[in-house]
């Protein structure tokens, strides 16, 4: 019950501490016991529901650090016979699972291998407001994991398995993890993109409590605040626009002094009149008590500054998540697979999904969405 989980939240989150950290090689206790009281300092002012998202990304944080001592992925079985799955799905993200759901519902035996939780990036979102259906926003957590039991209902699998290679020119098409070789008639790359992050002290500890990589997502917790913005292309430049809607005072922090944003934007900008510019600048420290109050920057052609602010949202580019693909497929020159609208890449019988292929805008639906079409095609390819 709802008091019973209050009583009881500090026990658990104790007892999950204890068994990750004595449970772990001596080389990385350390890092985890920082881990795990970093999170045991906020369970008393979360909410039950909010409470478990927290004890699951401790516990997630903590094994992806054993994953990188050791060199190995705690995983499920899984049947490394000869056997070919009419479909696999590469990433358990809101486009992963949209193309499971599809693919169960058309009759296609389908299995979806997720690297660590369901999700992905959605997955960490304290709230998602712009998701059709929930009027009242909904968890990152709690809509991924919705989104998978909805695809396993109607026969998709699940497997926690790293994938590490693939052969898409060969018949089957293979794909390889570290825990063994699959086939496949058809294969869904679905493995998404993460925001580039400022590789500062502290910043991965404070994102939900002042740092932020989607101006879209979380831009509405600032009305009336200061933020700042770190970047100078046309994502940064369009969270600024957005922030500038809703909050008191932009500030722009880019390294140089011009912005790399197209023409239009440029000029959309500087006519904004609460908007502020940091130039020849890079934040070099996020200052904070329970949440981020400022930011340091360091000018290269004068001395470190304070700046009070209430958030940050960094925004300085994302990384796709396509270094096990080998070059296989065509990729354009940031990394993302060469896939339009019917989510067709360059390999036939192989599909792009999601924030890893080439698209205007990046969000759940658009993901989601994908998800359908990449299914439709890979019915008339198997016909």
């Amino acid at each position: 019950t709802y008091q019973g989980l209050l009583f009881h939240h500090r026990f658990y989150g104790c007892y999950f501490s204890f068994l990750l950290t004595f449970s772990s090689p001596a080389s990385i206790i350390p890092h985890l016991r920082k881990k795990a009281q970093y999170k045991l300092d906020f369970f008393d002012s979360l909410t039950p529901f909010r409470l478990m998202r927290k004890v699951f990304l401790l516990c997630v944080c903590c094994e992806s650090s054993i994953i990188k001592q050791k060199g190995c992925v705690n995983i499920k079985s899984i049947n490394h016979t000869n056997y070919v799955y009419d479909m696999i799905i590469i990433g358990g993200g809101p486009a992963g699972y949209s193309t499971a759901l599809y693919a169960a519902r058309a009759g296609l035996d389908t299995v979806v291998l997720e690297s660590s939780y369901a999700g992905g990036q959605m997955a960490l979102a304290d709230q998602i407001d712009n998701y059709p259906g929930f009027e009242e926003g909904v968890e990152g957590f709690l809509l991924a994991n919705k989104m998978k039991k909805h695809a396993e209902r109607f026969g998709a699998k699940s497997e926690n398995a790293k994938v590490i290679g693939v052969d898409f020119t060969a018949n089957p098409k293979v794909i390889y993890t570290v825990s063994g070789t699959l086939f496949a008639k058809t294969a869904v790359v679905a493995t998404g993109a993460y925001p580039r992050e400022l590789g500062i002290d502290r910043e991965k500890e404070l994102i939900g409590r002042g740092v932020h990589y989607c101006a879209v997502c979380d831009g509405r917790f600032y009305k009336g605040k200061t933020v700042v913005v770190v970047g100078g292309g046309n994502t940064a430049v369009t969270d600024a626009l957005l922030l500038s809607r809703v909050a008191e005072k932009v500030i722009l922090v880019h390294r140089k002094d011009t912005l790399r944003a197209t023409k239009f934007y440029r000029e959309q900008l500087m006519k904004t009149d609460n908007v502020e510019f940091r130039w020849n600048s890079t934040v070099t420290e996020l200052l904070h008590a329970e949440k981020i109050t400022g930011v340091r920057l360091k000018n290269i052609n004068t001395e470190e500054s304070i700046v009070p602010c209430d958030g940050v949202f960094v925004s300085i580019g994302r990384i796709p998540a396509t270094e096990f693909l080998g070059g296989q497929l065509e990729i354009d020159d940031k990394g993302y697979v060469i896939a339009g609208e019917n989510t067709k890449t360059s390999i036939p019988g192989v599909y792009a999904v999601g924030d890893v292929r080439t698209k205007l805008l990046r969000q759940v639906v658009t993901a989601v969405a994908d998800g359908a079409v990449a299914v439709h095609a890979a019915e008339e390819y198997l016909e």
